[in-house]
């Protein structure tokens, strides 16, 4: 099995490394084409407007001036003569949960994968970034293997890609996987902390509160606070089917509407 690798927090990541480990569990045949400087919250975006470099770093790994889109596209279409069976993208330095997941690149990694065509997975490590140095990597490093071949066995559809989370504790005291749905915050973290820089010019700097939410069974964001293990399915199809279908009864099914008569 071939497995090409990947990430957003950029070729040089602890978690990448973490990434390599648990694939060579799985293979012998492991391919790296990550971002040669961090890309997180790029989500799925593209490099349109300048040239993408390709740089060699090792036997099957490359370093790409791009987004983790960039990477597994150039690494699908280019830089490998077979493509990979698997798209591992992470591990995320970092929960990619509820909304986060439509900021997340390592979520987009996978989804890139996805679009082409071969399975994929994305994987990161819960942490309170307000308390945490670093990661708690034990439980990623204990069990991804382990889940992502539980995976591979049972399958799944060629348009859903997996997201997992691995709670911010050591493996010890992981209580099991739950398969989750996406949560939503009931809370916004996000800010912009304005500042000042030393010529009198003002500046924003993007930042998280570290707030409370209202956790609802059977979702990513609950079953990681109780210390398991998350996988959700994702896919990209972000119809609303209930709202869709009250609008084709309103708004009709494809014929041309009404013209509306204007008062001269």
């Amino acid at each position: 099995m071939r497995i090409l690798l990947t990430n957003d927090d950029g070729i040089e990541a602890y978690g990448l490394k973490v990434l390599r480990d648990i694939a060579h569990a799985l293979s012998d045949d492991v391919w790296i084409c990550a971002p040669l400087t961090e890309q997180s919250g790029k989500g799925r975006g593209i490099t349109l407007h300048e040239p993408l470099r390709a740089k060699r770093i090792d036997h099957q790994v490359y370093a790409v001036s791009g987004t983790p889109t960039d990477c597994v596209q150039i690494a699908i279409n280019d830089l490998l003569s077979v493509p990979p069976d698997l798209v591992l993208s992470g591990v995320n330095r970092g929960f990619n949960l509820a909304q986060d997941v439509t900021l997340s690149g390592t979520v987009a990694g996978a989804l890139q994968g996805m679009s082409l065509g071969v399975p994929s997975i994305a994987l990161s490590q819960c942490l309170d970034f307000d308390i945490d140095v670093e990661a708690q990597w034990s439980s990623a490093v204990a069990y991804g293997a382990p889940v992502i071949s539980n995976l591979l066995e049972h399958g799944w559809p060629k348009d859903i890609v997996i997201n997992i989370n691995f709670p911010d504790c050591d493996a010890e005291a992981v209580t099991g996987v739950e398969v989750t749905k996406q949560g939503f915050r009931d809370l916004h973290e996000m800010h912009a902390v304005k500042r000042v820089d030393p010529r009198g010019r003002d500046y924003y700097w993007m930042n998280f509160h570290n707030l409370e939410h209202t956790l609802v069974d059977g979702t990513d964001l609950k079953a990681v606070a109780d210390n398991r293990i998350s996988v959700t399915p994702l896919h990209l199809d972000l119809t609303h089917y209930e709202t869709f279908h009250h609008l084709r009864k309103t708004l009709g099914g494809g014929a041309a509407p009404k013209k509306v008569e204007v008062a001269s």
